[in-house]
């Protein structure tokens, strides 16, 4: 295991990190972006993006990109590159908001969060649909771990914090379980293949229905590039 630093929430160390990792010339076979927060008081990262959206989404569309050429290299016909986004089942309750993707107008902990999650549904399958256009050995598919004991949680509120804590035991995953779902998509030889699925407890389930309006996918795409300040080569693929 080689540990090389990525902050998430910044895009000049996301660059840093893509350089950095370019620069052993190593194949890459697997990527899982699985960074977050949750329901965070209402900040910014250090390049003024809403925390949520910037960091849970923008930074894991900025690493897919810079890495996708690496991914593209090192999948064959009989063994495709993965890309693995965790999301969330609050994606389900989320709402886009297109023309005030910062949350300025009114901002919602829970609001920001299901936007974030439900943002990476529709990158997910955005980005599958171009790397089948484009023949590339790639798949992309996005997972819902489930209710999982970790820091996730926090910064809720006092109420759900000790809610949580008298019954972890018995409605939450463990890391290890929470993470399986992840494993499943990363190596299972079913798999295989396979892109643009939404999985929980490793079975292909279906997301939120507007997850799956593909104007709203190419639309946040064009945006999500423009926001990260990289060319828009979707704009050839229909």
């Amino acid at each position: 295991v080689e540990f090389l630093y990525c902050d998430l929430a910044s895009m000049k160390s996301i660059r840093q990190f893509v350089q950095r990792f370019r620069a052993k010339n190593c194949p890459l076979h697997v990527l899982v972006n699985n960074a977050g927060v949750m329901m965070v008081p209402e900040r910014k990262t250090e390049d003024g993006f809403e925390e949520h959206f910037g960091l849970n989404y923008l930074g894991h569309f900025l690493l897919t990109n810079l890495l996708l050429d690496t991914l593209k290299q090192s999948g064959t016909h009989s063994h495709n590159a993965r890309i693995i986004t965790v999301s969330s089942a609050t994606h389900y309750v989320g709402e886009l908001h297109l023309n005030d993707l910062q949350s300025r107008c009114s901002y919602s902990p829970h609001g920001a969060y299901a936007q974030s999650k439900l943002a990476l549904v529709l990158f997910t399958y955005r980005l599958q649909h171009l790397l089948t256009a484009n023949g590339s050995h790639v798949t992309a598919n996005v997972v819902d771990p489930g209710v999982v004991n970790t820091e996730l949680y926090r910064h809720v509120f006092w109420v759900i914090k000790v809610a949580k804590w008298m019954t972890a035991w018995l409605f939450f995953k463990t890391p290890e379980e929470g993470a399986s779902t992840s494993i499943y998509a990363a190596v299972s030889p079913e798999m295989e293949g396979a892109g643009g699925c939404y999985l929980y407890n490793e079975t292909r389930t279906k997301s939120a229905d507007v997850a799956y309006d593909e104007e709203l996918q190419r639309r946040l795409w064009t945006e999500s590039c423009k926001m990260v300040g990289i060319s828009d080569e979707s704009s050839r693929v229909p």
